[in-house]
């Protein structure tokens, strides 16, 4: 049947496909975290998965790692099933823990360089391994801290130090937990150059988990938002917008006085066109659109707020049929009133 895998096959088109996922499920005793997952990724896509505390995130990725066994579904991470990849397949990931492991007595060269040796032996014609040392000393900005021994590092320069040991095999697919946690701003942005230096000239796909909606709306080609075990939505950031059709503001001046004005959908084109075509004189034109941060809040609260209601209807579906005509004569009453 079209769309359904064997056990083993990978989907058509899987070879411009990192990572695909249908139906995945995980349950615990009699708890449902993860509820039917469906995503894929791209090769050299930027993927950012968002949700609250205990929405499943770490779950799915420890899956797609092939840490922890699914309950049902189906999950293909660079061809293979994750819960029998070997280790030619590991040695194709990359994957930077949010917390840091302790490796203070050893220089950084020597670090990476002893790490490096592990993946020469599944180097590629198409992809050599590992990363040449010198070369990802600079791209994580570690240069002139190469002789240092890691316990000396800085809180900064020991999270690219986790950086570094995460891509060092030079992999395909990287899995970045909270990857700024602890960058000043400058840093920050140079690790932001780093992800889209991997993406857009090493075709490496990446996904990361951030609380950080502005990293998350800067880094990602595409945002999934997981809430109780299920994605709520998933797209673009300016996609995420206009699908909860959040309104625009727009500000302009005319002879000293601010005008402020509500878009009635997030596209405030025509208002805009209307508005300059009425007003010749006007400056300091502005078009505020929502935030990701506003967005993520409506798309989590409607679909908490939709579970919900559903609950409340498989609750009033319970009761006797007598009861359930009167629930609905109720509910009409309210639509109408």
């Amino acid at each position: 049947m079209e769309g359904v895998m064997a056990e083993g096959q990978t989907s058509p088109g899987s070879a411009d496909m990192a990572i695909d996922v249908r139906d995945l499920r995980m349950r615990y005793g009699t708890r449902d975290v993860l509820t039917g997952v469906s995503f894929t990724a791209r090769r050299g896509e930027v993927l950012a998965l968002l949700g609250p505390n205990g929405a499943g995130k770490s779950t799915t990725i420890e899956i797609l790692e092939g840490f922890r066994t699914r309950s049902a579904g189906q999950v293909t991470v660079l061809g293979q099933d994750p819960a029998r990849g070997d280790e030619a397949w590991r040695a194709r990931l990359g994957v930077v823990l949010q917390s840091w492991r302790d490796h203070g007595r050893w220089r950084v060269r020597e670090l990476l360089g002893y790490l490096a040796r592990f993946y020469v032996p599944y180097s590629t014609p198409d992809v050599t391994r590992p990363w040449d040392i010198d070369d990802l000393l600079a791209v994580v900005g570690l240069t002139e801290q190469a002789n240092q021994k890691a316990k000396n590092l800085s809180g900064g320069q020991r999270r690219r130090l986790d950086v570094a040991i995460g891509i060092v095999g030079r992999p395909e697919l990287v899995f970045l937990d909270e990857p700024t946690a602890g960058f000043d701003p400058h840093a920050r942005r140079e690790f932001h150059d780093l992800v889209h230096r991997l993406s857009d000239f090493e075709n490496t796909t990446v996904l990361l988990t951030t609380h950080d909606l502005d990293e998350a709306e800067r880094l990602a080609d595409r945002i999934l938002i997981l809430d109780q075990g299920a994605i709520v939505a998933n797209g673009s950031a300016d996609e995420l917008a206009r699908q909860m059709a959040t309104s625009a503001e727009v500000r302009w001046t005319v002879d000293g006085r601010r005008h402020v004005h509500a878009a009635e959908r997030n596209d405030p084109t025509a208002f805009v066109r209307d508005l300059l075509a009425a007003e010749p004189g006007i400056t300091e034109l502005e078009v505020r659109r929502a935030s990701l941060e506003d967005t993520y809040m409506a798309l989590v609260h409607s679909a908490e707020a939709g579970r919900g209601a559903a609950g409340s209807r498989d609750v009033a579906g319970s009761r006797g049929a007598a009861g359930g005509r009167s629930a609905a004569r109720n509910t009409d009453s309210e639509v109408h009133s």
